[in-house]
């Protein structure tokens, strides 16, 4: 019995083809609406059609022949064609499930065409022994064409990733300088070329939230290995409001967020990129929002770390000798005093403690530096040394 199934199978193969793939072809466009928007042209369903049904009847006679299910390999040149197909439909846009359903279409079709075609050949068994073979290869068949499917999604995916990530490398390197690449960027990112916008800096940052409280802002945000980068095109050329709402998100998501000056487009994102940086490490990890404009000392120190170092070894590092809660409290006595604007009596209120229990602590400091403190003018450097030692700045023998 079994070589007159393949006898019959072999036949049906060369006499069957053609009218089975134009039936299907015909019942693919008459119940499929996703292949009549001229997605798919009609000589490409052709071609997909007969190769997979062609592909099919082969399979189907080896597993009657070995007697054996069809197994899927994703190197087995037998399902080349379904993965051709797989990988086309993908690159047109057709829905995934709309080429499945045509290829079960496809089964149904070859199995009416047996059934009709062998029923006077073959005895019933024999008939129910191809149908199972044919449905195992239509399935076997249908998960290379999803495999295929779905592997070329992924490819798009890191395409569109590495692109993207060039893309904002680019940007953050100066690149916008170049026209071109200025107008491409404006056109995948959705914002204006020339327009005044703000960049954005985070360790960390819920992406959707900023964009939901920057709306109607236009936006644009990229993670990178160091933390959240973003884009804030500015309405009617005022940071004001845009201000406002990352000063929410900052307290919404309890983080740190850096901000550049106002840039004006995307030419100039590579030095904002570097405001908006230095004004993050100003901020520290303090939640908040961190304006260059409004972090100025402590920019100046980080773009000169040497400078730090100088001033927290003149005015803070003899200080080191002290024990632990001296050194503290004329550490927090300094800081107050210089906030204060050198007024030892509000000094005093904010440290809780006598006058003169300040001025005698600020004597202290003058011994141990070396560095006159007069009453009423902190000194500059002293200001600077103390943000500098606040953000981790400045070592011994500095």
């Amino acid at each position: 019995m079994r070589a007159a199934m393949l006898d019959f199978l072999s036949r049906h193969r060369r006499e069957r083809l053609d009218p089975i793939t134009d039936r299907l072809v015909a019942t693919i466009l008459g119940e499929n609406p996703s292949y009549r928007l001229d997605v798919v042209s009609r000589a490409d369903l052709r071609h997909s059609c007969v190769t997979n049904v062609d592909r099919v009847l082969g399979l189907l006679a080896d597993a009657v022949r070995s007697g054996v299910r069809p197994h899927q390999n994703d190197q087995d040149p037998a399902y080349d064609a379904a993965r051709a197909t797989g990988q086309r439909r993908a690159e047109q846009g057709m829905p995934l499930d709309d080429v499945l359903r045509s290829f079960r279409v496809g089964g149904r079709l070859i199995w009416e065409d047996l059934v009709e075609r062998g029923e006077d050949v073959l005895d019933a068994a024999a008939l129910r022994d191809i149908g199972t073979q044919l449905w195992e290869v239509v399935d076997a068949t249908s998960a290379q064409v999803a495999t295929a499917y779905h592997g070329h999604e992924r490819a798009a995916v890191r395409a569109d990733e590495q692109q993207r990530a060039e893309l904002w490398e680019g940007l953050l390197t100066g690149r916008a300088r170049d026209v071109a690449f200025a107008r491409d960027a404006a056109v995948r990112l959705d914002l204006p070329e020339s327009g005044d916008l703000l960049v954005v800096v985070a360790a960390d940052l819920d992406r959707r939230g900023a964009e939901e409280r920057l709306a109607p802002h236009a936006t644009a945000w990229v993670r990178r290995t160091e933390g959240v980068v973003g884009l804030v095109a500015l309405r009617d050329d005022s940071p004001t409001e845009a201000c406002a709402a990352l000063e929410s998100v900052a307290r919404a998501d309890r983080v740190a967020l850096g901000v550049s000056t106002v840039l004006p487009g995307l030419a100039a994102v590579g030095e904002g990129h570097r405001q908006a940086s230095l004004a993050l490490r100003a901020q520290g990890t303090t939640p908040g929002l961190a304006a260059l404009d409004e972090r100025l000392p402590e920019v100046l120190l980080l773009a000169s770390p040497e400078t730090a170092d100088r001033l927290v070894a003149r005015w803070l590092e003899p200080l080191d000798v002290l024990s632990g809660p001296e050194q503290r409290a004329l550490v927090d006595t300094l800081t107050a005093w210089v906030a204060h604007g050198g007024s030892a009596t509000r000094t005093a209120a904010s440290v809780h403690c006598h006058r003169n229990t300040v001025v005698n602590r600020l004597r202290r400091v003058a011994d141990l530096t070396g560095q006159p403190l007069a009453d009423e003018a902190p000194p500059v450097e002293l200001d600077l040394a103390l943000r500098a030692r606040r953000m981790g700045l400045g070592h011994p023998g500095g």
